[in-house]
């Protein structure tokens, strides 16, 4: 099969995009690709300074580029709720969302919400801002949500009697909890837009080991990474492919097709065995639901 590359993104024109955490990155340079390829890009990130300043380097390329930067804190639920008022209020379409943001073997910590800092970031605050758009999603034809899991996700496991993480905590194990957590709800978000009779299709990709600000290796190969570490740019393809690639259906999994699927251009692979599980796909929506608060698609 022939490379994956940005050459095969095409026009994005009139189509409106939010992409969490665009402000550096994965994210940054999804953003970044899309707005130059003519979507309007909405960059829904914590830190409004810093998302200007990446703002002001895509209109470096392209000065006509059509961004908005709004305020996205995805570990406080009312912020997440806020947002996507402000979505729904003011457009009346959504054609992609990806949920990129997400922190990396962080301490242990809670969000605003009482949840351990990673999963409820990385999985919860996803959860939760999807549902809240998914009647707007669903009303636009052809509409994606795309999350973003990582490689980390086959050694994961979902700790549902603890979900604290107080018994167990790793940065590390949690951080695997909350990258498989993603990939499970994407499998399950596709499975439920299915047998609602929804065109609105869920994807899942991951940007393999790629050079960005949360990837931290020990001193002093940190200082190295650039060089043994595939780009974000590079990293960002698998995102892109999942949001933009005509042929992707629902339910799959896109990352680099390389060594350990670390390294190398885009295509659709299979995921760890686990992420498999459709008990554990619904076990996870139910949890998921009852501690946001936020119920949605349940179809029989």
């Amino acid at each position: 099969m022939a490379k994956w590359t940005k050459s095969n993104i095409g026009r994005q024109d009139n189509k409106i995009v939010i992409v969490t955490g665009s402000n550096s990155g994965i994210g940054f340079h999804t953003a970044k690709m899309l707005a130059l390829r003519g979507a309007k890009v909405i960059m829904a990130c914590r830190n409004i300074e810093k998302t200007k300043i990446a703002a002001g380097k895509i209109y470096e390329q392209d000065k006509n580029a059509d961004l908005e930067i709004i305020h996205l804190d995805l570990s406080d639920l009312a912020s997440v709720r806020r947002l996507a008022a402000e979505i729904n209020k003011r457009y009346d379409r959504l054609d992609i969302l990806i949920n990129n943001a997400g922190v990396l073997a962080t301490p242990y910590k809670k969000t605003r919400d009482g949840f351990e800092w990673q999963f409820g970031i990385n999985h919860l605050g996803h959860f939760a801002l999807t549902g809240l758009l998914i009647d707007l999603l669903m009303k636009t034809n052809g509409s994606r949500v795309v999350t973003v899991t990582s490689i980390a996700h086959f050694r994961g496991t979902i700790h549902f009697d603890d979900l604290s993480g107080a018994t167990w905590y790793g940065r590390m194990r949690a951080y695997r909890q909350s990258k498989l957590a993603n990939l499970l709800f994407a499998y399950e978000l596709q499975k439920r837009l299915k047998s609602s009779g929804s065109g609105t299709i869920s994807v899942a990709a991951q940007p393999g080991i790629s050079s960005t600000h949360i990837v931290w290796l020990p001193f002093p190969v940190n200082k190295l990474k650039n060089l043994v570490l595939m780009s974000a740019a590079k990293g960002s393809l698998s995102v892109l492919m999942a949001a933009t690639e005509k042929n992707i259906r629902g339910g799959e999994y896109i990352g680099p097709s390389g060594v350990w699927h670390a390294y190398g251009y885009p295509s659709v692979l299979r995921s760890g065995k686990s992420s498999y599980d459709e008990a554990l796909w619904a076990k996870l929506w139910k949890v998921s639901e009852q501690m946001t608060g936020i119920s949605y698609l349940n179809v029989k």
